[in-house]
């Protein structure tokens, strides 16, 4: 067979041959969007290439992008790494001082950098060792007052750029193309490195019929940032199946997300629950027309059932939840329904939904414990393990590596089960695992529960320490609005766990919460809680 290496520069050429007049929606500003036809595209993305070489881009030059879901983004997701360059897309959410950390580990020579989020920047400016030069992503070809040297506008080096710009097709198809670096609940972010290859394998599994079947009629809306695990790859392979994107930019909110989807008639659209969550509160007061919509993907964290149903049954929506990591590109595993589940129920239906689904083809998946691998019985618990072309081999300079990745395996560090019908379920993280009693407790089980009672917004369970039992679950709850946080409601909902579990498995309080803390990526931070309420079972 011929040795074409998979690059994702051919994603560029294809989008301009196949597809030039489908269309790339930017919201670049409260009331500035931009719809670039991929032909446009395709020739802003060969002279952003220029650009930057001639700015000294090499083959293995580090580029930073400090930027929201937009058209310069997307076209940084090609023009760097289609030359042999490599795009670091910074956690914008990180702490400042992790943000500096990721920029001097990953080494980035070239910023680019929002011009709303270049004062953010411009703080740390005095800690980052490697940066040679700032480029300003905006409207306006007008750069701000600044101390700082080497600071361009991406619009004027662009006017001066050659649109006849060609990218190598020689670059060996394991060439690094981007980096992502986790969001860090404990210790510094851990760093990954994707080639190439793991892209563009990664971007036809997106395509495939009971994945998220992504194609050329499709119109979708990344609302997970572009700096968090490439957007779960939605853009590179849209690009690469002539998708048409809407890319809402800076200010994203619930009201403007659901109107985007109802001006663009959205047929796909991707986040973490928190957001689906607001998006369902907005709907309910205030409707729009979401017929246009065939999926909803969630991922980041467990989808409530409570969360699941309303969009399926009220809504009329697919609600799809999905499984993957930084370490993963992320795509592992999608809550799809196989030709086997025509005729469940529709609670039956939306356990499947509830579940992290099959994983993809292409990837093995393993559940390890002390006994080995464990059985498809839906009960035994082990390590979640995977390999995989689009799978991280290791961390980017990183002594952890050695922790996570053994004998050719990523151990995620995710406690799971595996369904006799071959489907994940996530039982929780290792660190958030509770063993009581010398019985193992699945706090995500827990808060599913919870979040499925009527008065509940939102629920995390925690261990906390116990003189008795070594460690017992503590449920922090945040109430729905209007809803009274009193011993009635918190005996009410210890009382709607009991008839769900085993009474070892129901906690033994409820602690009422203004708001749960979360990452940056909108994950629930259980450490924050569990650092707050360690003493919480020697004072009740």
């Amino acid at each position: 067979m011929m040795q074409t290496p998979l690059l994702l520069s051919s994603f560029i050429k294809r989008a301009e041959q196949y597809f030039p007049n489908k269309l790339i929606i930017s919201r670049t500003g409260e009331n500035s969007i931009h719809r670039i036809p991929y032909r446009e595209f395709a020739k802003r993305t060969r002279k952003l290439a220029d650009a930057l070489t001639k700015l000294g881009m090499v083959h293995g030059t580090k580029v930073g992008s400090f930027a929201w879901n937009h058209h310069r983004h997307l076209e940084a997701y090609f023009g760097v790494p289609g030359t042999g360059a490599i795009l670091h897309m910074i956690n914008i959410r990180l702490s400042p001082e992790h943000i500096a950390y990721v920029i001097n580990h990953a080494g980035d020579e070239i910023l680019l950098v929002d011009d709303n989020l270049f004062p953010h920047l411009e703080k740390l400016a005095p800690y980052l060792k490697t940066v040679k030069h700032y480029i300003i992503m905006g409207d306006s070809t007008e750069i701000p007052e600044t101390s700082l040297e080497n600071v361009h506008s991406y619009e004027a080096l662009l006017a001066e750029a050659s649109e006849d710009f060609v990218f190598p097709e020689d670059l060996d198809e394991n060439t690094p193309a981007g980096m992502c670096y986790t969001s860090a609940t404990t210790g510094n972010p851990k760093g990954v490195v994707y080639t190439h290859r793991g892209l563009v394998l990664h971007s036809y599994a997106l395509g495939l019929a009971d994945a998220m079947g992504l194609s050329e009629r499709d119109v979708i809306l990344p609302v997970v940032p572009m700096f968090h695990v490439n957007a779960w790859g939605m853009p590179f392979a849209a690009v690469f199946f002539g998708t048409t994107q809407v890319l809402p930019g800076p200010g994203l909110n619930p009201k403007l997300l659901l109107d985007l989807i109802e001006q663009e008639k959205v047929t796909v659209t991707a986040g973490v629950p928190t957001i689906w969550l607001a998006v369902l509160k907005e709907q309910e007061e205030s409707p729009r027309d979401l017929s246009s919509l065939r999926a909803v993907v969630s991922g980041g964290s467990a989808s409530p059932k409570g969360l699941i149903r309303a969009f399926e049954e009220k809504l009329g929506v697919p609600f799809i939840v999905g499984y993957g990591m930084t370490e993963t590109s992320p795509l592992v595993s999608l809550s799809v329904y196989s030709s086997g589940m025509t005729d469940l129920t529709m609670d039956e239906k939306i356990d499947v939904r509830a579940l992290q689904g099959m994983p993809m083809p292409g990837l093995e998946v393993r559940i390890v414990n002390e006994a080995g691998d464990a059985p498809w019985d839906g009960k035994t618990m082990g390590e979640l393990a995977i390999r995989g072309p689009w799978i991280a081999s290791e961390y980017y300079n990183d002594e952890r590596t050695a922790e996570a990745f053994r004998d050719g395996w990523l151990f995620t560090g995710d406690i799971a089960v595996m369904t006799e019908f071959g489907y994940l379920k996530l039982m929780d993280r290792t660190k958030d695992l509770i063993k009581s009693g010398g019985e193992w407790i699945s706090s995500v089980d827990l808060e599913n529960a919870l979040m499925t009672h009527e008065d509940v917004f939102e629920a995390a369970v925690i261990a906390i320490p116990h003189e008795q039992w070594i460690e017992r679950p503590l449920a922090c709850v945040v109430l729905k609005e209007r809803k009274v946080a009193d011993e009635e409601m918190k005996q009410r909902l210890l009382t709607y766990l009991a008839g769900q579990f085993a009474k070892l498995w129901v906690p033994d309080d409820v602690v009422f919460l203004d708001e749960i803390p979360k990452t940056s990526v909108g994950k629930f931070l259980k450490a924050s809680l569990r650092n707050q309420l360690t003493e919480h079972y020697q004072q009740v």
